[in-house]
């Protein structure tokens, strides 16, 4: 297995370039939000600025977005909340190897996430239409499932590569 480690090194820059790519949509994203939020409390005390009917539902599809996606990027720092309470007390080598079934466990969900969520885009969401704007398919509201897929699947296999070389003796960076 440290061979395999070993081939996989390489590719820690994609990692890099994948996560500041998540990130900087997330920031984009949240400067989005921010601006039509903004633009739509303006427009409903300013008499001559229009409230767009529309605000409400994009910005929430965009917090969707951002809520899916700044959780795939925890993956990576490996800042969800879990339990550690017991490791202290637990083997080390044990403690390695429920993390690598809880990166299992996680890479599991991202695979649900990305098939079961391309099934609902595709489906369910191109079936129906945000109400104020009839002419965009609500697939745009069901499409952050999976795309947070791939995100997390990505993230979860450098957390999975990470935790095999902990496992294997090299310590984390």
């Amino acid at each position: 297995m440290p061979a395999l480690l070993k081939k996989l090194e390489p590719l820690r820059p994609l990692y890099n370039l994948m996560y500041r790519f998540v990130l900087l949509v997330c920031k984009l994203l949240l400067v989005l939000d921010i601006a039509i939020t903004s633009f739509a409390v303006v427009g409903r005390f300013v008499p001559f600025i229009p409230d767009p009917a529309w605000s409400e539902e994009v910005v929430l599809t965009l917090m969707s977005y951002m809520a899916v996606l700044s959780a795939a990027l925890a993956i990576r720092r490996n800042a969800h909340i879990r339990m550690t309470t017991f490791d202290r007390y637990l083997p080390s080598v044990l403690v390695k190897i429920l993390d690598l079934l809880s990166d299992f466990a996680v890479l599991a969900l991202a695979l649900v996430m990305l098939l079961v969520g391309w099934r609902y885009s595709t489906g369910l969401g191109a079936l129906g239409s945000y109400v104020s704007m009839p002419w965009l398919s609500k697939f745009w509201q069901y499409f952050p499932i999976p795309v947070a897929g791939i995100a997390m699947l990505v993230f979860e296999l450098e957390r999975i590569f990470m935790d095999l070389e902990a496992f294997y003796g090299k310590e984390e960076k």
